[in-house]
């Protein structure tokens, strides 16, 4: 980008300025939209297709990469060092310290779930995953999963598990985190009423597994081949999201719903989707008047609009961040 354009640097919880490099002169404005990634490097680090920004999103969407030291000392090594604004291309480089959790998956989900208190001025919000390259205009993401039909948060379904008691046995297959506090989570649930969701039978369908929809929208349809049931709900194809890309608008529901899923984190395990379904239910039981336009759609339109890219392992990452010797 050439020093006579205009820059944005956000300043986490207050206003944001517009740095012109040419000026001294300093303005304010209010962002409309946010995208965040963070922490672990992917292994590839372009982080957004440029040819897919547009020059209005350019102008309204503020591009924010949380990263830890270890992973800027990688960027480094590999040339992506930040400029003097702490800009690498497009994205805003903040480096994260005095850590909350020693757990980085626990780190990692206050930029994911609590984007609305970090970013007070923005009123849409993109989490796309450091593994995940985007492909498409931020404000199209925005009109396609939201603004189109009127919902307030998107997630899309995960690839391969629907229910949370698949989710469960699959993370203590691999060993994802401790058994005794997965059980422990999952017990805990299972006895405040959260139930076995079944896309088989109708009559008994998940809390969680349905939006209450105003009458004049009833006629809506999920991306993810929704069924219309009686009282304008409709059932998900699951109850496990994949979680890599969020779509919200910064809503006092959407805002709620993501204070309470962030709770659910810091009580239990930073396995997010398993805590997913419960605390849907827990919104629909603390507010059973209160709408919350959710928007669960199909996996495989997650993938076309972000490009995956897999982690790098520690041992490459600690070569790429290691001083070179004569």
């Amino acid at each position: 980008m050439k020093s006579s354009e205009s820059r944005s640097l956000f300043s986490l919880g207050s206003t944001v300025k517009v740095y012109n490099a040419s000026r001294s002169e300093t303005a304010s404005f209010s962002p409309k939209v946010a995208v965040r990634s963070a922490y672990a490097l992917p292994s590839h680090t372009s982080f957004v297709g440029l040819h897919c920004v547009s020059r209005i999103s350019k102008k309204n969407v503020c591009f924010v990469m949380f990263v830890d030291e270890a992973t800027l000392k990688t960027l480094t090594a590999e040339g992506k060092m930040p400029d003097s604004m702490g800009f690498v291309g497009l994205w805003k480089i903040v480096v994260v310290k005095n850590l909350p959790f020693s757990d980085m998956r626990r780190v990692g989900k206050i930029p994911k779930l609590l984007s609305h208190r970090l970013f007070t001025s923005a009123r849409y919000s993109i989490w796309l995953d450091s593994k995940l390259r985007l492909q498409l205009d931020p404000l199209l993401i925005l009109e396609y999963f939201l603004w189109r039909k009127g919902y307030e948060y998107a997630i899309s379904n995960h690839y391969d598990r629907h229910c949370v008691w698949e989710e469960v046995a699959q993370n203590k297959k691999l060993n994802k985190y401790n058994h005794t506090v997965i059980d422990e989570q999952f017990a805990f649930y299972q006895a405040d009423g959260l139930q076995r969701f079944n896309a088989s039978d109708p009559n008994k369908l998940l809390h969680s597994s349905t939006v209450h929809c105003s009458l004049f929208n009833f006629v809506q349809y999920l991306s993810a081949s929704v069924f219309l049931l009686a009282k304008c709900h409709y059932m998900f194809l699951a109850d496990v999201p994949e979680g890599s890309f969020i779509v919200r608008a910064h809503t006092p529901m959407s805002n709620l719903f993501s204070c309470l899923w962030f709770n659910e984190v810091d009580r239990f395990t930073p396995r997010d989707q398993l805590s997913f379904a419960y605390t849907y239910y827990k919104l629909r039981k603390m507010n059973p008047d209160k709408p919350f336009y959710l928007n669960m759609f199909k996996d495989c339109e997650r993938r076309k609009i972000a490009k995956l890219f897999r982690h790098r392992s520690d041992e490459q990452r600690n070569i790429l961040s290691q001083p070179e010797t004569e």
